[in-house]
């Protein structure tokens, strides 16, 4: 296998012109697109209670509008191609459950979890639209939400399978549904989140007296 390098363009995803730059660089180098993988996104703690409207609009910009219109821009590339393409959306388990300090985001990400069943039947047959619906990640910011080692190390302990995801865990998911072996799947998406957390009532269980 040859080397292989990677080529950055800068820009704000939640401004469509910027995101049509993107695009077009692209094609203009390799001549195709091939597959998008919508990832920005993210949100800081906030109280539900006082966030500002604007606040709110931002997170919801970045997390739910951006990936949407990168897929309308990318479908328009991709129809035109003989094999058509992928589009791999990042989602978060705070889009299937309650998601406390961050209201906005976990509405977001149910909702670019619903956007991309739309798009899946929508883009069919050229292009298929899927969704990796992530759990709990070990990123270079984990320790603003889990503290310090021992706290990610206590939190991953929480997950069935012993620790919290890397983000090689994530990539080789993408990897996996934008190529041939996933070739009969869209609209769908995977939940990758290492079996989930134990229910509370479990614990309480356990802690009874008696």
């Amino acid at each position: 296998m040859g080397e292989r390098t990677a080529a950055f363009v800068e820009a704000d995803v939640r401004e469509p012109d910027q995101i049509d730059a993107v695009v077009r660089f692209t094609t203009e180098r390799f001549g195709r697109l091939d597959v998008l993988v919508n990832n920005a996104g993210g949100a800081p703690p906030s109280d539900t209670a006082t966030v500002s409207p604007r606040f709110t609009t931002s997170i919801v910009a970045l997390n739910l509008i951006a990936p949407f219109v990168f897929a309308q821009r990318a479908y328009a590339v991709m129809k035109e191609q003989d094999d058509g393409g992928v589009i791999v959306n990042i989602s978060s388990v705070s889009g299937l459950r309650p998601s406390p300090g961050t209201a906005a985001y976990g509405a977001a990400k149910a909702g670019l979890i619903n956007l991309t069943q739309t798009l899946g039947l929508e883009f069919a047959p050229q292009v298929r639209v899927v969704c990796v619906t992530v759990g709990l990640v070990r990123t270079e910011q984990a320790h603003l939400f889990y503290g310090d080692e021992a706290g990610v190390a206590a939190v991953g302990d929480t997950v069935p399978v012993g620790r919290m995801a890397e983000p090689r865990d994530v990539g080789d998911v993408c990897v996996l549904l934008a190529s041939p072996l996933a070739r009969y799947v869209t609209g769908e998406h995977v939940v990758l989140h290492g079996g989930g957390e134990w229910p509370a009532y479990l614990r309480g269980a356990r802690e009874a007296p008696g």
